[in-house]
């Protein structure tokens, strides 16, 4: 039998680079709002100056980076947008909670809000428009907050236990600092305590004084944090009594979401039980 011939160096090469591209492209997905430095990317990707900036530039040349002209910090680009939300639609929490955001910014004519944890930030996934002519613009789809700020991010937070809602505060307190003064970590300790005790957080104009929200964390069968529904409005259709009633609608519709994920890892479990069969028939 004849050998196989050897992979080619070439080969392996473009590999490697694509393996590092990719990884580097992870680097500045993690940054999200803030963006990345090209000093940052080197240090946090182990690779030399012009290595990467050569990659880089490979991504920005494929719309997956793009690279802002005043500061010349590094952000993801449009391509890279379309690919997450055309994957999250078919296979992730947003294709589980599009039907419990549409229902609940239909019944309230206020938008709707899926966010999910990424490390010690919230990062909004999705935003379903309300039909009430007068909007609150505090938060779009991509925006990135730091855990606490913000309804659907108060409530990730507040799902966490206290040693970890701790080293959050404590990774954030500089952001919190410079970016958002009034929300101090005492502060945010209150809101969280709050949240606790009624099931739900509550942003009552903390970041935009005519900006109220609602949010309810979303949890996997495991007990473990998925993500938040949330939903805001102009601050004279937050009155108290109308609290009671968003606040229901969200928990309802966060249980239908986490049922939608108890069946899916439940058919996931079951598929991979035993391969053997499966692949016998």
């Amino acid at each position: 039998m004849p050998s196989r011939p050897a992979p080619r160096r070439n080969d392996a090469t473009g590999a490697q680079s694509v393996d590092r591209a990719l990884a580097l492209l992870s680097t500045v997905g993690r940054h999200a709002e803030r963006g990345i430095t090209l000093t940052e990317a080197v240090e946090e990707s182990g690779l030399n100056k012009p290595t990467c900036r050569r990659l880089l530039l490979a991504l920005i040349r494929a719309g997956t980076v793009e690279q802002d002209e005043e500061t010349r910090r590094y952000y993801l680009g449009q391509e890279a947008y379309v690919l997450g939300s055309l994957a999250s639609r078919r296979f992730g929490l947003l294709q589980l909670s599009m039907e419990s955001l549409q229902r609940l910014s239909r019944k309230t004519e206020d938008s709707t809000f899926l966010s999910v944890r990424r490390d010690r930030f919230s990062i909004c996934l999705y935003r379903e428009e309300g039909t009430y002519p007068v909007r609150t613009h505090a938060l779009q789809a991509g925006f990135e907050h730091p855990l606490g700020v913000g309804a659907g991010s108060l409530a990730m937070l507040s799902s966490l236990p206290d040693d970890e809602v701790e080293a959050v505060l404590e990774a954030n307190a500089g952001v919190l600092a410079e970016k958002f003064p009034m929300l101090t970590p005492e502060r945010i300790r209150l809101d969280v305590a709050l949240t606790r005790q009624h099931g739900f957080a509550l942003n009552p104009g903390r970041i935009f004084a005519n900006s109220w929200g609602l949010g309810v964390a979303l949890r996997t069968p495991q007990g473990g944090l998925a993500g938040a529904l949330s939903i805001a409005a102009i601050d004279s259709r937050m009155h108290e009594a109308r609290q009671a009633e968003l606040a229901q609608g969200l928990i309802e519709e966060a249980r239908l979401v986490e049922a939608k994920l108890g069946q899916m890892f439940s058919a996931r479990g079951r598929g991979t039980r035993n391969p053997e069969r499966r692949t016998a028939r």
